[in-house]
């Protein structure tokens, strides 16, 4: 019988196969590479597109931290005008007041008494003079008391003094200036 000899047959159809699981596995692999890089440019568009979104948003906070920093400007500015309103308005209110202060001290005056000084702290008043005599002195404290304009006379001082062949009484007396505010509040309940 004669022999046939299949093994370079058998021998062709492995490397065949062989070839072809090397091109299989080849391609197989340039398949897995493809896919890793495509995912990885996937994945940077995706991160760099975020990072163009974070971008966006850190400038639009910072505009947003200017304005409200100019809004807490304008708020400091706005609260320095309305007190520097209230001081206009206080002393638009108080202007008349030192007006009625000096018609007041002229005419509640005692003969004999004359003032060297007048100094205003608030609504305190200091006021210094020379008396003929410490009655007089008392004569001006009760016609401060009388006063629609004063109230609250003090006596700091009174030195009696000889001036010549005559004696006369340097005083100084705080008093209260009343205005027309002090008033309306007194006469509420």
């Amino acid at each position: 019988m004669p022999r046939i000899n299949l093994l370079p047959w058998r021998e062709e159809e492995r490397k065949r196969r062989q070839r072809e699981f090397g091109v299989a596995l080849a391609g197989g692999v340039i398949a897995a590479i493809a896919v890793i890089l495509l995912t990885m440019l996937a994945f940077n568009q995706m991160i760099s597109n975020q990072e163009s979104r974070n971008k966006r948003l850190e400038n639009e906070i910072a505009e947003l931290q200017k304005s409200i920093t100019e809004i807490d400007g304008l708020e400091r500015q706005k609260e320095r005008l309305l007190a520097r309103m209230e001081i206009i308005e206080e002393l638009q209110k108080s202007r008349p007041e030192i007006v009625h202060l000096f018609d007041e001290v002229a005419r509640q005056m005692p003969e004999g008494v004359y003032l060297n000084g007048l100094k205003q702290q608030g609504s305190r008043v200091e006021v210094r003079g020379v008396a003929q005599s410490s009655t007089r002195v008392s004569a001006l404290m009760r016609q401060v008391d009388a006063s629609a304009w004063m109230s609250d006379p003090e006596v700091d001082r009174v030195e009696t003094t000889q001036s010549g062949n005559s004696r006369q009484a340097e005083f100084v007396v705080y008093l209260k200036q009343v205005s027309q505010g002090d008033e309306g509040e007194e006469m509420l309940p």
